[in-house]
């Protein structure tokens, strides 16, 4: 994969130090940056110690504690009963299935498979629910590269999952990211730059 030369530490950025900070990291990059997101969880993850301390704390509290990543009062009702439901059925433990993690309240595919891949690397190899997390990054650049042909993100990962090798779903994403951040941009793409612009069928297009 060419784009390996150029990203060759590419992987996620949000700061986290196990499972369930993850999760309640991912869930607040939504409509965020990762920059705001590690700002924000610096306190938080300070403040909040355990996934008991989350399924009790106060709903009104916590919305401050997070209004920096906007949506804060989605993403508090979100992470707070994603919370409470892990304790209350999966044993205090971040589940490591794409099912059961779809079940959290605010975890949809992208998040779900961000969270095993890095949480669970071992679980997400081998899940057959697993797949490719497409933001907003990945989907530009999958369609603009002709990998893809939707508006829709989820249709964008069905169509990358059947060409891309499943070793390589992983890490697909985070290389896509880091072109579409440095080269590939959304409003100004670099393609006289761009390591992929001999194959792109919309090189010099923009």
């Amino acid at each position: 994969m060419r784009l390996r030369r150029d990203f060759p530490d590419a992987g996620i950025v949000l700061t986290h130090h196990d499972p369930w900070q993850l999760t309640v990291a991912v869930i607040l990059s939504a409509q965020s940056t990762d920059k705001t997101v590690n700002q924000v969880t610096e306190r938080l993850f300070q403040k909040y110690h355990s996934i008991e301390d989350y399924a009790s704390a106060d709903p009104a509290e916590f919305e401050q504690d997070i209004y920096a990543t906007g949506f804060f009062r989605n993403k508090t009702t979100h992470i707070l009963a994603s919370a409470r439901m892990i304790l209350a059925e999966f044993g205090g433990r971040v589940p490591d299935s794409m099912a059961e993690l779809l079940r959290l309240p605010g975890v949809a595919r992208k998040t779900a498979n961000i969270i095993l891949g890095n949480a669970y690397p071992e679980a997400f190899a081998r899940d057959p629910g697993a797949g490719i997390a497409v933001d907003t990054h990945v989907h530009r650049l999958a369609n603009r590269l002709g990998l893809a042909h939707s508006k829709d993100a989820v249709k964008t990962e069905q169509a990358l999952l059947a060409i891309v090798p499943r070793q390589d779903w992983f890490q697909i994403s985070y290389l896509l990211i880091e072109h579409g951040r440095a080269v590939c941009t959304a409003k100004k793409p670099g393609c006289g730059r761009c390591r992929l612009a001999d194959i792109c069928p919309t090189a010099g297009a923009f």
